[in-house]
């Protein structure tokens, strides 16, 4: 996928369509994402009735993000949000950095292939519902813009997100004619001041009151952002209360001290066009103020917009998981934000500085970089973590003077060394880099230092998680068996899929052991909990089947002497467990239960149905519990399916009707592949979407002549 954005009648059409929806559907503020080239991110390329600026935090989302905009796509459907209640509910992450009532809808654009989303969001005034006539609208509107770009694609002038988005000017309607002088002597007679803002937040006209009572003449404000030309000004409250006006299109008010002790309410009035601002001394008799009143006499000094994209951050670092998560999101979302063009992230280990994740960097560089020494004086990286200080380098000649070497090694113009330290305790070093000359305005360096803290957290907990899950899938792969043996007339295949989140480990196992030269035994079993106590009892829960089992004693006593063992060791979890004998001689098949799922039965002829199975106990409750028996014929293409109920457990549906459907996919499947039926009845099932308990799935087919069993995955 390229950005051509020249001779752009592609781009023309495409931003008369969006604009087109925006108005019929009354949205105050739209936005049009396309997807990247990587097809991992959307980044925003039209926006409208709101700055650019205002949307820093959102011009770049990822796919699998927990965001609507994200969501609406992977789904393909119309995601609404009702009221900022919901969105708080729905999207934690998204409320965080969008504090302000109103409604939201996002769609997906996608016709011979997906092209990314629609986001529209209203005041907070309209009706917390959509009508089926707007979610056609929104619908045939996607419809439409997915028809523009494909037809830009096949003319080679496919309007990809480029670096900026283009902002459309909002369409305002023509005003009643009347006498300029008349209307601003009607604005001078009003007590206070007032003036206008633009929806970039430029003054662009300024009653002489608003002059006095801002300290200012209006030839040095008019064309101006009010906390870059007055100074009293600069802080996040104002800024703030800017933002909740345009995002909002709700009335804001804040008080703001302009020195020495002089107190000023402004009220704000935002439409599509921009903002109408009153001006009066705080405490003055004024009507009621909009309930939506923000203050900014307590807020912290610093620019709000990147206050804005800390908090975005921030709640973005507390839900990656590995070490590798943390490294994709400071890649895709961290680098974005301060425009850098390199990333090396590397952690702490015996001494020595190893990279872990990087972007932008040619590989036999990184080779040069990684593994040096915590004292090394090659680059600045070894210094900032042992000073627990950032070190900020504008130019080569800034870093040249106090490492030479550094500079020759990755031909970049400018970096910014993040230590990364947990409560004193040095974790690794961050370093984004610029390919031009960069410099580090106060407030940016404030910030990078606050996200260095919240990284060197997040990768602490990620490297932890990342042992646990090693060490976890380690033990788990040695409970179950590594691979199937082949058995002379039998074809197996066989699937694990853990639910916790997090370790990979559960209870549910399964097993098959040839027994002599004319028999086998299968074994699927469920021992309660997704943990490591889980995942010991079921080891030794195997080791006791498959101890009895060798013995060729008949499954009922195999079932027996494994209740034994668990009531023996005074076991609190308890275990399910299903247990097959094939005597191929006896062309027979001997199965007990013990509380488990009955297996699926696909005869030759296509029949497919559960197998009626009269189950004893579950294991560990009963000493002397008995297992009734029941035998099947073993008929050449016979095919047995064993599972857990993580397989077919669904909230609200009756388990018999779940094991019903099991058998219809089953009947339902291609038989050829064993394992692409496995992947099949997983699907069919739902498992791989969202699975609240652990999944085993064995499936055994007799073939006459034939039989080594496919890799166990």
């Amino acid at each position: 996928m390229t950005g051509v954005r020249d001779g752009a009648t592609g781009v023309d059409a495409l931003d008369a369509a969006f604009a087109e929806t925006v108005r019929r559907t009354g949205a105050s503020i739209g936005a049009l994402y396309l997807l990247a080239p990587d097809e991992r991110h959307l980044v925003l390329d039209v926006l409208s009735g709101a700055p650019a600026e205002v949307a820093a935090p959102w011009a770049r989302i990822p796919v699998n993000a927990p965001a609507p905009v994200a969501e609406a796509l992977r789904e393909e459907r119309i995601v609404w949000i009702g009221s900022h209640e919901e969105m708080a509910r729905s999207y934690p992450r998204t409320a965080a950095v969008l504090p302000y009532p109103l409604a939201m809808a996002a769609a997906p654009v996608t016709g011979v292939r997906r092209w990314g989303a629609l986001l529209l969001m209203w005041p907070a005034g309209r009706p917390p519902y959509m009508t089926q006539r707007e979610r056609g609208h929104i619908t045939a509107s996607c419809g439409r813009l997915a028809r523009l770009l494909e037809e830009s694609a096949a003319g080679g002038t496919f309007p990809g997100p480029g670096e900026l988005p283009r902002v459309l000017a909002a369409q305002t309607a023509v005003g009643a004619a009347g006498p300029a002088l008349a209307a601003a002597d009607f604005i001078e007679r009003l007590p206070g001041g007032s003036c206008a803002l633009d929806l970039e937040g430029r003054f662009t006209y300024l009653s002489s009151g608003a002059c006095e009572l801002l300290g200012q003449d209006s030839g040095r404000l008019l064309g101006t952002l009010p906390w870059q030309s007055l100074r009293w000004l600069d802080d996040p409250g104002v800024e703030d209360g800017y933002r909740a006006a345009v995002i909002s299109r709700e009335p804001v008010v804040f008080t703001a001290r302009r020195p020495p002790d002089t107190w000023l309410d402004f009220h704000l009035y935002p439409d599509a066009s921009g903002i109408s601002v009153r001006i009066v001394p705080s405490g003055a008799p004024y009507p009621p103020a909009p309930a939506f009143r923000r203050s900014a006499r307590t807020a912290v000094p610093a620019r709000a917009g990147r206050l804005y994209q800390l908090t975005h951050l921030a709640a973005a670092l507390t839900e990656v998981v590995g070490v590798r998560d943390v490294i994709d999101l400071v890649a895709d979302q961290i680098m974005p934000a301060f425009d850098a063009q390199g990333l090396v992230l590397s952690m702490v280990d015996a001494g020595r500085l190893r990279i872990t994740g990087y972007r932008g960097y040619a590989p036999e560089t990184i080779e040069r970089l990684n593994g040096l020494a915590l004292d090394t004086r090659y680059t600045p990286a070894g210094q900032v973590l042992d000073t627990g200080l950032p070190a900020f380098f504008s130019d080569p000649e800034e870093m040249g003077r106090a490492y030479p070497e550094a500079v020759d090694v990755s031909g970049k113009q400018a970096w910014a060394f993040l230590p990364l330290v947990v409560a004193g305790r040095p974790v690794g070093c961050c370093i984004l880099s610029y390919d031009r000359p960069h410099t580090f305005p106060a407030e940016d360096r404030a910030v990078l230092t606050s996200l260095a803290g919240l990284v060197a957290h997040a990768l602490d907990r990620a490297r932890l998680y990342d042992t646990k899950h090693d060490l976890a899938h380690a033990l788990q792969q040695t409970l179950l068996p590594r691979a199937l043996p082949a058995v002379p007339g039998l074809r197996v295949a066989a699937r694990y899929l853990p639910a916790t989140r997090g370790m990979d480990i559960g209870g549910d196992f399964y097993d098959l052991m040839p027994l002599g030269a004319t028999g086998a035994a299968a074994v699927i079993g469920d021992v309660q909990g997704h943990d490591v106590a889980a995942a010991a009892l079921m080891g030794q829960v195997r080791t006791a089947v498959r101890a009895h089992a060798a013995l060729g004693t008949t499954p009922d006593r195999v079932l027996r002497g494994a209740n034994r063992l668990l009531t023996d060791l005074g076991a609190d979890l308890f275990v399910s467990c299903l247990y097959a004998r094939l005597d191929f001689a006896a062309r027979r098949v001997a199965l007990a239960s013990a509380g488990h799922p009955p297996p699926v039965l696909r005869l030759p002829g296509g029949e497919t149905r559960p197998l009626d199975l009269p189950p004893g106990p579950l294991l560990g409750i009963e000493p002397d519990a008995r297992f009734p028996v029941t035998e099947i014929p073993l008929t050449p293409g016979l095919m047995l399916a064993f599972y857990t109920d993580g397989l077919i457990e669904t909230p609200g549906v009756d388990l018999d009707d779940s094991i019903t459907d099991l058998a219809r996919h089953l009947a339902d499947a291609d038989d050829g592949d064993l394992d692409a039926l496995i992947d099949t009845l997983v699907a069919e099932s739902g498992a791989r979407r969202q699975r609240t308990d652990d999944v085993a799935l064995l499936v055994l087919r007799h073939v006459v002549g034939q039989g080594h069993p496919g890799p166990v995955t």
